[in-house]
């Protein structure tokens, strides 16, 4: 598993998605046919794809969005859309910064003394989801979420998200008041989804202490900087894998299935196929859907911990504005690098592979494949075009 890399010193060689590719079966199924249903608590969700927790993604319009189209759109209950009653204006300060400007500004913006979360913003933001009849999700920092999950369960939400740069049941600190995962899983009346970890043992102790639900990933999103900044993370595939052996045997062991979701690092919907092939239940996408005409940040995404105010580990990034959610989403696509029709892109593999449902698209073979991308691809990759943008 491991080779040595010095004296006395080993480590394992792990894989991202551009390194692997999925192996066609002996069965193929009809695309319309499959079954795409992600579970979560009570609630089924015909499409397996969350929009993050970002600012520049997720607004209330934009929840509405996704969910009448089947999917997930997580609200940040720590950023612009609970500080600001009008966040109009600060979004489009965000979008009209130059390169130099925008990580000191979203500082400033998010900063708490000056700006602090309102309390009713978070009500009010849950309870205009709900109206439209669409489920309502929504995430924040555990320091956050013993008094956020009262207000925003009271409101109506139907799952609560805690979202840390990195997730442990064991969190030791004498400066603040710690959160008892155990605890607030079992006295929230809602699912609670807890994130984020790359290893099977997190996980395990994660699932023990009570989630409904697991986000694996550590700095893969396209617009976090905690691998550059912290030099930690795990790539996406062995993450996905290694956290979903753990659900495997928490099932086995206790006769409970909990959904593990891939978060960041999916630009496209081969790396989405992929993530499933490596035992996801869901994923959880940014940048992708910072795309949509509706996506609140204008044509740009920035980071969740850009705004630190001591050690920021995330930027802001141009993605530009490609379609709408529908297009980027359900398709029919506009462009020809994967970045539209994700649900159809998957359905399509899954087809392809023989996978009828979520389940059976953990099985399917995947292989190390590192010329996958370029391979065949020279004319592609000369006039950047397809695969070779």
């Amino acid at each position: 598993m491991a080779d040595w890399i010095g004296i006395g010193r080993r480590a394992r060689r792990c894989y991202g998605f551009d390194e692997v590719a999925l192996v066609p079966g002996t069965v193929t199924v009809n695309p319309s046919e499959v079954d795409t249903t992600f579970i979560l608590g009570k609630h089924r969700f015909p499409v397996p794809i969350m929009a993050a927790s970002m600012d520049g993604v997720v607004d209330v319009n934009f929840a509405i969005a996704m969910g009448k189209l089947g999917g997930i759109a997580v609200l940040n209950l720590d950023g612009i859309q609970t500080r600001y009653e009008h966040p109009e204006e600060i979004l489009k300060q965000i979008a009209s910064a130059t390169p130099e400007e925008a990580t000191k500004l979203v500082q400033s913006l998010y900063e708490n003394n000056k700006f602090p979360v309102k309390e009713k913003l978070i009500a009010k933001r849950i309870q205009q989801i709900k109206e439209a009849k669409v489920p309502a999700i929504v995430s924040c920092i555990p320091q956050n979420a013993e008094v956020f999950s009262k207000i925003a369960v009271k409101a109506g939400v139907d799952a609560f998200i805690v979202q840390s740069t990195v997730a442990t049941v064991r969190h030791i600190a004498t400066e603040y008041k710690i959160l008892d995962i155990e605890k607030f899983c079992k006295i929230t009346k809602v699912p609670v989804i807890i994130g984020n970890v790359v290893t099977y043992d997190m996980a395990l102790e994660i699932m023990e202490a009570g989630a409904s639900g697991v986000l694996v990933g550590i700095g893969p999103g396209a617009a976090c900087t905690s691998r550059g900044v912290l030099g930690i993370g795990v790539p996406q595939i062995t993450a996905t894998v290694d956290c979903c052996a753990a659900r495997d045997y928490f099932f086995k062991r206790r006769g409970k299935y909990i959904p593990m979701i891939t978060d960041g690092g999916m630009r496209i919907g081969g790396e989405i196929c992929k993530a499933f092939a490596a035992g996801s239940d869901a994923v959880m996408v940014g940048s992708a859907f910072a795309k949509a005409e509706e996506a609140p940040g204008r044509g740009y995404h920035w980071g969740m911990a850009t705004s630190h105010a001591n050690l920021p580990r995330g930027t802001r990034i141009r993605v530009g504005t490609s379609g709408t959610l529908k297009e980027i989403l359900m398709g029919p696509a506009r462009v020809d690098d994967g970045s539209q029709n994700l649900v159809g892109a998957l359905k399509t593999s899954m087809g392809s592979l023989g996978a009828r449902n979520i389940k059976e698209m953990h099985d399917v073979e995947i292989i190390l494949a590192p010329s996958i991308q370029t391979e065949g691809k020279v004319f592609q990759i000369g006039q950047r075009v397809g695969m070779g943008k």
